[in-house]
């Protein structure tokens, strides 16, 4: 872990206890993280399995099993190891550095479909200043036409890559028209898609949480990079809104109205946009000059070790993890899909019967690799 960091210094002055947490997960990082690094890449995920059983709130027995494979999952994780010392990426990576993890990535980049994909390998390249920057902005050009719908999240990455590379190769070009497509599709808050109506007509105007944060995060980082109030207010506009919409408890809610910034639907809460992704494009946005949100990122980090919704513990130190969120008991998604289709019609439904019927509670028992990369990311820039 990188000592002594800004921004955990930042959340000690305004709150004692969620800086603790955040050591607390940084020291956990550099045991899960190995565990999730196989054959030069990074699995999909870590399933829980209950070994031994326990009673409700404690961690009882778990096993850890490795499950697929991600080149986003990779590329994301290496952006946030490369704020780690060398001794600790080579700790993570069996002996690898991340411009070695980078280099293998990058040679799945003319097989690469996916816009998102490709914009997390450049933004690890640019970051890494690699040899293969030329190779995975060209390959980024190829892809994004500028005529195809695209996911807004992919679209922000997109943003952020170019960022990036800004200081390396002459990105301006398309930086620009990136930017220009990023700021055009916010309405109060983002989409889920540009433009919005190319998902179902009953979620048009649905975002989720990462259709929030990253576009945040992308527009901090150009103004950061080169004077760009324009996305500064944008930015800072995105996050007030998710600020105030946030939970009496700290939770960082899942679906939102791209029309008014209300909250759809609130569950599932992820643990990654409590630790890392909400407080990573805040403290970008702050960083950029933007508003700051420390009681609202202390807030979020407290939902970790004190949640109404269940007992269960969510960070274990034996196995190492972090369960990935908690969720209502609705695997049919009925809920989502209800209130999604009533706010489409009047902003202020709410069916509210749904929540005594799917009360939350469930936890996801599984952890994914670039939930630790974010938060390296987070709080060791």
């Amino acid at each position: 872990m990188t000592s002594p960091a800004r921004r955990i210094a930042l959340a000690r002055k305004h709150d004692p206890e969620s800086a603790a947490l955040v050591e607390r997960l940084l020291a956990l990082s550099g045991r899960i993280l190995p565990q999730t690094y196989r054959d030069g890449g990074f699995v999909f995920t870590l399933n829980g399995v209950r070994e031994t059983p326990g009673p409700a709130g404690s961690n009882g027995g778990w096993r850890l099993e490795a499950a697929g494979t991600s080149l986003r999952y990779g590329a994301i994780t290496a952006i946030g190891l490369l704020r780690e010392s060398e001794a600790a990426q080579r700790a993570t990576l069996g002996g690898d550095t991340c411009h070695d993890l980078i280099g293998r990535l990058a040679k799945s980049l003319d097989d690469a479909a996916d816009l998102g994909d490709v914009a997390l390998l450049a933004w690890a390249a640019a970051d890494a200043v690699h040899a293969e920057l030329p190779h995975a902005l060209a390959r980024l050009a190829a892809l994004d036409d500028g005529r195809s719908a695209v996911d807004v999240v992919a679209a922000a990455w997109v943003v952020s890559a170019l960022v990036a590379a800004r200081p390396l190769a002459d990105v301006e070009p398309q930086l620009a028209a990136a930017r220009r497509r990023l700021l055009a599709a916010r309405g109060a808050v983002y989409p889920h898609t540009i433009p919005a109506g190319a998902t179902s007509w009953y979620r048009a105007h649905v975002g989720c949480f990462a259709d929030q944060v990253y576009p945040v995060q992308a527009l901090a980082r150009l103004h950061g990079s080169g004077d760009d109030p324009e996305a500064l207010a944008a930015a800072n506009d995105v996050a007030a809104a998710i600020c105030a919409a946030q939970g009496e408890a700290g939770q960082w809610w899942w679906h939102y109205d791209s029309r008014t910034g209300g909250v759809v639907e609130g569950y599932p809460v992820y643990t990654v946009h409590q630790h890392a992704m909400g407080p990573m494009a805040l403290l970008d946005l702050a960083d950029a000059g933007g508003d700051a949100h420390l009681d609202a990122i202390c807030r979020g980090l407290r939902w970790l070790t004190g949640r109404p919704e269940t007992g269960e513990v969510m960070i274990l130190d034996e196995p190492p993890v972090t369960w990935r969120k908690v969720a209502r008991d609705d695997p049919r998604k009925v809920v989502r899909g209800l209130r999604a289709a009533a706010t489409r019609v009047h902003t202020a439904a709410r069916v509210r019967p749904l929540d005594r019927a799917f009360p939350p509670g469930a936890v996801d028992h599984e952890c994914r690799p670039y939930e630790l990369g974010w938060l390296l990311l987070s709080w060791l820039s």
